[in-house]
């Protein structure tokens, strides 16, 4: 099979296609045959060294799959070959097979193609946790979300709308702050042109936000914690920025506030019921009509690292999706 090798750290461009061994059905695993993999910003961390797991070399980046059962290894009893399925992987998925635990593995719902199965879990998995179980987000609030057009930024914001909260989308073009507009932001802040906790203070008449939904870092942080108001939550989702920021702790004192850390990642480990519980209730939104995810392209294998540096330069609106 072929498969995108990561065989050192480093930049997009050291990732090269080789015909590879393919895997092998083990005990709670099966093979899936990828037609669609997600691209994720952790994809772009594992491979320079500076994600929290780190696979042995060589290994393919890759975590969120859709594709079809070719083998099942012992102990799989919901699963057989030829079911189309859609599967959590961690990295091995820019590849034409994959091998996947069963437990993370799940039917494909009807109506629903590869290309979206491989694209709802990372984001929405992670903005509907966020949102949800650690915010506890509730109708008529005020959500602000920084990176908006990214994938899990546009997800937050369409989750927010669902939920009846006032979301503010907070990007740095104004084509991007359109599609956020067109999935459900009330209002828009270009912090390329604007001073944010200004226009944060201008569009809720001083109030400031009960909400902020942080994928990005860096220079942005101290300015939205500052606008948070009385009672208010941080969640800090990731450092898209490339710089962890350090905040003054007499913000939270001062405000009352609570910074909140999401890794959806290790909620699916440590809670798999609450995770699971979450993934029908996403299916079931989808199923209805309520969120679609925007896809911006498809790229074969052989373009890998033109996408993984589209997500490190954040060109990305929504999501870039892997068709081997």
């Amino acid at each position: 099979m072929k498969a995108v090798l990561c065989r050192q750290y480093g930049p997009p461009e050291t990732l090269i296609v080789e015909e590879t061994e393919s895997p092998k059905a083990a005990k709670g695993k099966l093979v899936i045959q990828v037609k669609a993999c997600g691209v994720n910003f952790p994809d772009t961390l594992m491979i320079q060294g500076k994600y929290q797991f780190k696979p042995p070399f060589p290994f393919s980046p890759g975590g969120e799959v859709a594709g079809v059962v070719t083998e099942v290894g012992e102990g799989i009893t919901h699963l057989k070959p030829g079911d189309p399925v859609f599967a959590l992987t961690g990295w091995g998925g820019f590849a034409e097979e994959v091998l996947a635990d069963g437990f993370k593995t799940f039917p494909l719902p009807p109506g629903m193609d590869f290309v979206t199965a491989a694209s709802l879990m990372y984001t929405y998995g992670t903005s509907y946790h966020a949102l949800k179980d650690r915010a506890k987000l509730q109708p008529g609030e005020t959500l602000l979300v920084l990176g908006a057009a990214g994938g899990v930024g546009l997800a937050a914001v369409e989750l927010g709308r669902m939920m009846g909260a006032n979301v503010i989308a907070a990007a740095s073009t104004d084509e991007k702050l359109e599609l956020c507009r067109q999935t459900g932001a009330r209002d828009v802040i270009n912090y390329s042109r604007e001073d944010l906790r200004e226009r944060i203070r201008e569009l809720t008449g001083g109030a400031g936000v009960d909400v902020v939904y942080d994928p990005v870092g860096g220079s942005l942080t101290e300015a939205a914690l500052r606008s948070v108001s009385w009672r208010g939550r941080y969640l800090v989702v990731g450092f898209a920025a490339g710089q962890i920021p350090a905040i003054p702790l007499n913000l939270p004192l001062l405000k009352g506030c609570s910074v909140v850390g999401v890794f959806w990642g290790s909620f699916a480990e440590k809670q798999p019921k609450d995770n699971f519980k979450n993934v029908q209730e996403l299916l079931t939104f989808y199923k209805e009509g309520q969120m679609k995810p925007h896809i911006q392209a498809h790229y074969p294998l052989e373009k890998v690292s033109q996408a993984l540096n589209e997500m490190i330069n954040r060109q990305v609106m929504g999501k870039l999706v892997i068709t081997p």
